[in-house]
């Protein structure tokens, strides 16, 4: 069975407004991508966890535009393990369910948790404060046929805490849910496996299993800590932090690892590639469907 079934692009809005992101998918469309990341939460979509009609309607009639399939990329800034705002963001993320279902995005992508330095000591309860908030996000979405993609995050400051992608996956194994998946992201990965001294490998082995939805992009896997670049171009040449680079700017071995992986049946493989590598974009789709060819042949021997 092959369990990648589409690759593309994630677009957004760049003013908060609907019609820069009509331009992206436009575009999109025109370099013949046929799968999408809809990041929702840059446009005025949902106020107080309340959908905005009016905003909801135009958002159903411009992607009904376009043949693509759809998947959304919820809050950035998610953080299920957050006591004082826990119930906003669930309320916000089944808004966003409301919203994929109605035009037809079957996925939503929530990120992990994490805790301040001073939260520390409530890391058992914050563990399960997210699991309970997955599953009641789970069971909302049900209905709706919308799966929840949990992913991987690395440490953005010091002391945080945050679960490495193994226990990303584990945190999917406990909620044990037909509509929660992990979702590897494999730069966040690297960057993480980097900063804790942790096989980078092993912890995407950990996630295979369970991972339901792909976030490629490069990277050197290297932690950016207190350096602050002046031009974003400049961590680019240092090959430092989250890069979001085209496939092959980084040294993550990408055919080795689509080699020996296998993920679960409907994954789609989304690549955050940021917008000022648009030129790029046509060469990394076309590496992207090798990628899925490879994977499915190792799939194809593994089943003989």
């Amino acid at each position: 069975m092959t369990s990648i079934i589409a690759t593309g692009f994630n677009a957004g809005s760049i003013d908060g407004e609907l019609f820069s992101l009509e331009a992206e998918l436009r575009r999109l469309a025109d370099i013949g991508v046929d799968t999408v990341e809809l990041g929702l939460t840059s446009v005025d979509l949902i106020s107080g966890g309340r959908v905005i009609e009016e905003r909801a309607e135009r958002l159903q009639a411009l992607t009904a535009q376009f043949p693509f399939r759809y998947t959304v990329h919820g809050l950035v800034s998610s953080n299920f393990m957050d006591p004082a705002t826990v119930r906003y963001q669930l309320d916000a993320a089944k808004a966003l369910v409301e919203i994929c279902d109605r035009i037809d995005a079957r996925v939503l992508v929530q990120h992990g948790g994490h805790l301040r330095a001073d939260q520390i000591f409530d890391r058992a309860a914050a563990d399960q404060r997210e699991r309970e908030a997955l599953f009641e996000l789970a069971e909302f979405a049900r209905p709706h046929g919308v799966r929840i993609a949990l992913e991987n995050i690395f440490t953005t400051e010091p002391g945080q805490y945050r679960q490495t992608p193994a226990e990303v996956a584990a945190t999917v194994k406990a909620v044990d849910h037909p509509n929660l998946v992990a979702l590897i992201d494999f730069s966040h990965a690297y960057i993480e496996a980097t900063y804790r001294g942790l096989d980078f490998r092993d912890q995407l082995r950990a996630m295979a299993p369970v991972a339901g939805h792909l976030h490629v992009h490069d990277s050197f896997g290297r932690p950016i800590g207190f350096y602050k670049p002046h031009h974003l171009q400049e961590a680019t040449a240092l090959g430092l932090g989250d890069l979001h680079m085209p496939l092959g700017w980084g040294d993550i071995d990408w055919e080795d690892i689509f080699g020996e992986l296998e993920f679960l049946p409907g994954t789609v493989l989304m690549m955050e590639i940021i917008t000022r590598y648009r030129s790029e974009q046509p060469a990394c789709l076309e590496r992207a469907k090798r990628l899925m060819a490879l994977n499915e042949r190792r799939g194809a021997v593994a089943a003989e």
